[in-house]
């Protein structure tokens, strides 16, 4: 067994840019592990570290030699390699890649695989000993560093290699060794370097095993986990001090640890009358191109101070001046459009919103916002919301648009807009409606808090999807441009996440609702294509929603089942809620690993034969003599009784139970009874009661599809 070490490569270079440093610490190990694989070089755990100035890898456990290798390799087919008993220039060829005899070459008959068609092919045995590593390292690392793919690269000099930023210096260590790499003009040597203020000298690398502490004593801390740890209990410590608590927004935790080679935080201040604004503009200004952090007691009530994350603090007084000149000047540019938008009137707003095109097929802003606010007032009676203020909510929601404030700051449409109608006089409801219909933004982010706010946003959703694909504009391949994917996933977590009257909606039935508030409105596809096609895009996004939270194969038998409500079979995707609790229910019987499982599949199976030759129906118990039809009938009635209305979780829990019942008494009937006895004049009707005791599963979930489930 080859002895191991680790091994080092760090990248010098100017600053990058923090998006850079997250994208390249994201693929440096896929990458170098790839390109260590390709060599047979067997390691342990490879991680990634950096800072602007700076890229690095570690691998730890690198062996000191390649694996030896001795492989059979299949060549060319006996009629290519061979002709009158002698070899081609083929077989040559393919003796001299395997660096052996031709002479050495057989003939084998393969049978057919994956890779592989059958027949008669001339194999060799490749075998070649293992190269100590330090003789490959040298190219495989110049390599990996040609391999990290930035947004933008650069060229520099007379290199042709392209990175990041320019590279400055090199250094590769195999344990002590010093490896041979030469990439964009650089050589690597041992010889790293510090802070670029606070240590800038020169220092020579022991080891990979020593690298990080090193880099820690000369005022770098290249792990980012240490790094944003560090920051963070800085930028914490900073707001306790200033009386409060830091801006929790992930972003700013994420891009600032990404600029630093060693966190330093200053706490900065503003005139308290800026405190008049609306907390979310003093954030934005903060955040925007400074990525300060705001100090507040609460989402609503911030403090005059802000925290700046710095490289080095050397003359904090001079990085404070600095700072508050900055954001003294935008805050005053925010404080006049504020008080220049509470000036003009909501109704004045909306009008201007005639002058915006939302799309050249769909019309103007203004026109959508009638739109959503007709199909707004319909959820609302489906709901039992008060429709005055959902309407009047919907009326004003996109009015903010048209706000100076919003032009100079477009992530606060909806916050100026309930800030603009608080001012105003509005509902509490209505205002914070105007914000929240924009929910969730992202996949983590909560979807409205109210009806009012969360009726709004379905409307919105609805009117774009709706007119988007009644003019062929569907999403195609990876080209979204209009966002109608995460529109739908919108509108489904929406559905999902509010339950209760809620669940009651048609995917279908909201849908034409939207429709019909195109009125006369010129589109390519009616009503019916337009819905049906948007049907199967919900039903997709559905599915991956519900494989998320149990697994692809419950998630496949949940959306092959359908909902049965008043007397009507609509498919799973119709009601999103009502399946989402099926599927969690069933997901809660695979976990425990329920044994009728199994049976369940088996005769679901069995079912579904069945009910594709007969038409499901059901037969009162005197239409059968047989003990063994009693028991179906018994069931499939159990079954009916227990499926026929699937509102709540604790119905699918009871109605699993009678499947079970169903799974294990039908299964026994089956290994009994041949229930298509041609000589039964009842094996019509039994069957008839078997398809739609088939149905009644389906209702639940089409257990058939529980393979791969566990």
């Amino acid at each position: 067994m080859s002895e191991t070490h680790s091994l080092l490569l760090e990248i010098g270079c100017e600053e990058l840019p923090s998006s850079y440093v997250d994208a390249a610490l994201a693929a440096l190990p896929a990458l170098t592990a790839a390109r260590l694989g390709e060599l047979r070089l067997v390691h342990g755990a490879v991680k990634a570290y950096g800072t602007p100035r700076r890229l690095a890898v570690v691998v730890h456990d690198l062996a000191d030699a390649q694996l030896d290798l001795d492989e059979e390799v299949t060549g060319p087919p006996e009629t290519a390699a061979f002709k009158d008993g002698k070899p081609t220039k083929a077989a040559e060829a393919f003796a001299a890649k395997l660096g052996i005899a031709v002479e050495k070459l057989e003939v084998v008959e393969k049978t057919a695989a994956a890779k592989q068609k059958a027949g008669r092919f001339v194999v060799g045995r490749r075998v070649e000993r293992g190269k100590p590593a330090r003789e490959l390292l040298g190219k495989a690392l110049a390599d990996v560093c040609g391999a990290i793919t930035f947004r933008k690269s650069m060229r520099w000099g007379a290199a042709d290699a392209t990175f990041g930023r320019p590279v400055q210096w090199l250094v590769a260590l195999h344990g002590e060794h010093l490896i041979d790499v030469a990439f964009a003009g650089a050589r690597s040597t041992a010889k790293s370097r510090g802070h670029r203020f606070l240590s800038p000298d020169l220092f020579v690398v022991k080891s990979a095993s020593t690298y990080v502490d090193q880099l820690r004593h000369h005022r770098v801390l290249v792990d980012r986990e240490e790094r944003t740890k560090t920051m963070m209990e800085r930028v914490a410590a900073a707001a306790r001090a200033a009386g409060g608590v830091h801006d929790p927004e992930p972003s700013l935790v994420d891009e600032n640890a990404s600029l630093v080679e060693e966190p330093h935080v200053v706490t900065g201040s503003f005139d308290r009358a800026y405190l008049a604004l609306p907390p979310a503009v003093i954030r934005a200004v903060a955040r925007g191109h400074q990525k300060y952090f705001c100090v507040q007691k609460s989402e609503d009530e911030l403090l005059p101070h802000y925290i700046a994350v710095a490289n080095t603090a050397n003359d904090v007084a001079q990085v404070i001046k600095g700072n508050d000149r900055v954001m003294r000047p935008r805050l005053a540019d925010a404080q006049f459009f504020f008080e220049k938008d509470k000036r003009t009137s909501a109704e004045e707003l909306v009008a201007k919103l005639g002058g915006i095109v939302f799309h050249n097929r769909l019309g103007s802003v203004r026109e959508k916002v009638s739109r959503v606010q007709a199909l707004a007032a319909w959820i609302a009676g489906k709901i039992g919301t008060d429709a005055s203020l959902v309407a009047r909510a919907a009326h004003l929601a996109k009015a903010d648009l048209v706000s100076l404030m919003v032009g100079e700051f477009p992530e606060l449409q909806g916050h100026m807009g309930r800030a603009y109608a608080m001012h105003a006089g509005e509902p509490q409801a209505v205002a914070d409606a105007i914000r929240d219909h924009y929910k969730p933004v992202g996949a983590s982010d909560d979807v409205a808090p109210t009806d009012v706010g969360a009726i709004v946003g379905l409307a919105d959703r609805l009117d774009t999807l709706v007119g988007c694909f009644a003019v062929n504009l569907a999403p195609t391949g990876t080209a979204d441009p209009f966002a109608l994917r995460r529109a739908c996933l919108g509108v489904l977590r929406t559905l999902l996440d509010k339950e209760g009257p809620y669940a009651r909606l048609a995917v279908s039935d909201l849908l034409g609702a939207a429709y019909d508030t195109y009125g006369t409105h010129k589109l390519d596809l009616d009503k019916l294509a337009t819905v049906e096609k948007l049907e199967g895009f919900f039903s997709d996004r559905l599915r991956g929603l519900l494989a998320a939270i149990t697994s692809n194969a419950v998630a496949d038998a949940a959306m092959a089942g359908h909902n049965q409500l008043e007397h009507m079979q609509r498919s799973a995707a119709e009601y999103p809620v009502f399946t989402s609790m099926k599927a969690r229910a069933v997901q809660a019987a695979v976990a425990d690993g329920k044994a009728w499982l199994e049976k369940a599949r088996t005769v679901a199976k069995r079912l579904h034969g069945i009910s594709k030759e007969h038409a499901p129906q059901f037969h009162v118990a005197e239409d059968f003599t047989k003990p063994d039809d009693a028991t179906i009938h018994a069931v499939v009635h159990q079954m009916h009784e227990a499926t026929h209305a699937l509102q709540t979780e604790e119905g699918v829990r009871a109605a699993l139970s009678i499947a079970e019942e169903l799974a294990q008494k039908i299964d026994d009937v089956f290994v009994r009874t041949l229930v298509n006895d041609p000589s039964d004049p009842l094996t019509p009707k039994r069957l008839e009661l078997l398809s739609y005791g088939a149905t009644c599963m389906l209702r639940i979930a089409d257990f058939a599809k529980l393979g791969g489930a566990a």
